[in-house]
């Protein structure tokens, strides 16, 4: 090893992937909440839950505050279908960012790193 590396680098190396494996973790969890909730209005709604219940009450803002930026984009004669289409688009976004996002960040780690070289 030459004197004038030091000796812990490749400690440093396994911190950053640790961190960066956090932060992934983070990015997977913020874009799978709204995609939850998106999906369990779905069920309910589809299984005409009683839409005076305070959790079906609270799940449905949540679930029509995520999807602002998409409602209504599907008009379909049958409710259940565009209620579907309407909410399943953006939970299926949501998931596919957050993972790409979190991919991003996990690759850009360095893994293979010889601390010896």
């Amino acid at each position: 090893m030459p004197a004038n590396q030091p000796r812990s680098q490749g400690g440093n190396h396994r911190l950053d992937r640790n961190r960066d494996r956090r932060i992934a973790l983070v990015v997977h969890t913020i874009a799978d909440t709204p995609a939850v909730f998106q999906g369990l209005w779905i069920l309910l709604y589809l299984l005409e839950a009683n839409q005076v219940s305070i959790f079906v009450e609270l799940v449905n803002g949540l679930a029509d505050a995520l999807t602002w930026w998409s409602q209504d984009i599907f008009t379909m004669h049958t409710e259940g279908v565009g209620a579907l289409l309407n909410y399943a688009l953006p939970a299926v976004i949501y998931l596919l960012a957050g993972q790409g996002i979190a991919a991003r960040i996990r690759r850009r780690s360095p893994c293979c790193v010889n601390p010896n070289l």
